[in-house]
């Protein structure tokens, strides 16, 4: 038998589940964003917290073994004002200095459509609350289709602020926060 025939035959007895693998991915901080917003009464607080560190294992093929860690430093969140970055970060919403990591840790992946949903224990202030986000995966323009060696995954969302603990100015600020992350991720070497 030819190379190419054996191959062939190996990959068909072994079936589409033996021939997918989850690739390993690593985060690129400085061209990785997470954004919030809430309303202000007619207005909105808008802002940014830093995002530190993401371990995410992604199969194209099988979007059940896909895996995602993903840690925030919350003593460097940003809002859209001063005196909200302040009170962002003080006892009553974050409470930053006891609790100065924000972690997302997934529980299952599935697929929607062209997109996915990311299920996960999310912990804000030492309160673990399951969430789900929807993920959408973008290639690097101009590479070559089926290249996932550079990728750029988005995930929104929606938490209840309340439900952490973050009570803080709740007559002023509303308790829905819009979550909207942009990472970008390079496979490891």
């Amino acid at each position: 038998m030819r190379a190419t025939t054996v191959l062939a035959v190996i990959l068909g007895l072994l079936g589409p589940a033996a021939q997918a693998a989850t690739v390993d991915y690593v985060l690129d901080p400085a061209a990785s964003t997470v954004a919030f917003e809430t309303d202000f009464g007619p207005d909105l607080i808008t802002g940014s917290i830093p995002l530190t560190l993401a371990d995410l294992s992604l199969d194209f093929d099988n979007v059940k073994n896909c895996t995602m860690d993903v840690e925030l430093d919350v003593t460097g969140a940003q809002a859209s004002f001063p005196f909200a970055a302040q009170a962002l970060k003080g006892p009553k919403v974050l409470d930053a200095r006891a609790h100065p990591r924000m972690v997302f840790h997934s529980t299952s992946v599935t697929r929607a459509g062209a997109e996915a949903d990311v299920t996960g224990d999310l912990t804000i202030r030492g309160v673990t609350q399951p969430v789900t986000l929807r993920a959408e995966l973008y290639r690097t323009k101009g590479s070559a289709a089926g290249d996932n060696s550079h990728l750029t995954v988005r995930l929104t969302g929606r938490v209840a602020r309340s439900a952490f603990g973050a009570t803080g100015w709740s007559d002023m600020v509303g308790d829905e926060v819009r979550i909207i992350i942009t990472a970008r991720i390079d496979a490891k070497g």
